[in-house]
């Protein structure tokens, strides 16, 4: 899916917003990139600099520190999943439909321009979300976050998932329990799949219908009417 879309992101997350400079989208892009391929751990703002050929003190510039780095793409993710799902469901009317179509644009694994994308490729940022996004969260700060509402563009798309939940049965109990739940397993069960696949069910192959199939399941189980 091509996008030619600004998300307004919160200015908590950045000293100097990255999208207005050039450099700024460079260590954006640059950083997911090399977050992917070293890991969460292993990343520094250094080893940055020298892939982006620039300084330390300038990513600085931009961002705290890289916890705050690794939490703006999640951030901008999330965002641009609800956009999808927004976009995707606008003209269905029939409820199990449009929690279908989620389910869907949370499993499947999008294809973009990758290496060539202009700031964040949306392949990418998902396979970022796949291994460290519970990092952005799993914090002693997380309260803090949460009052500064880093985490806002999260819980908005839950919220709207769980407004579906309720639209198909309204007497359920538990529609924010059961969207947050399918949310995280979207991304859980894939990285279990490809690193742990004995905490599965699902065939060795990369098969994202096994993925979707079981999460139809498990909602629609719940919320039979």
């Amino acid at each position: 899916m091509e996008h030619d879309i600004r998300i307004k992101m919160n200015e908590k997350l950045f000293l100097r917003n990255p999208e207005d400079s050039a450099l700024g989208k460079k260590i954006v892009k640059h950083g997911l990139l090399l977050i992917n391929k070293l890991g969460f751990e292993e990343f520094t703002f250094k080893k940055l600099a020298a892939e982006i050929k620039t300084t330390e003190a300038s990513i600085y510039r931009y961002f705290e520190n890289k916890h705050r780095l690794l939490t703006y793409i999640i951030t901008w993710y999330w965002s641009f999943i609800e956009y999808k799902v927004v976009f995707s469901i606008n003209n269905i009317a029939s409820p199990e439909m449009k929690l279908k179509t989620i389910i869907k644009l949370l499993v499947e694994e999008p294809v973009d321009k990758g290496l060539d994308a202009d700031f964040i490729s949306e392949s990418e940022a998902y396979k970022l979300v796949m291994w460290e996004g519970s990092k952005a969260y799993l914090t002693r700060h997380v309260s803090k976050d949460n009052k500064d509402r880093l985490f806002k563009p999260y819980k908005d798309l839950c919220e709207r998932f769980s407004s579906i939940i309720k639209e198909y049965n309204p007497k359920y109990s538990f529609p924010h329990s059961l969207a947050s739940t399918v949310l995280e397993m979207s991304h859980s069960q894939k990285f279990f799949l490809q690193n742990l696949p004995a905490l599965t069910d699902f065939p060795k192959s990369n098969d994202d219908k096994k993925i979707i199939q079981f999460l139809e399941s498990l909602l629609f189980n719940s919320i039979k009417k």
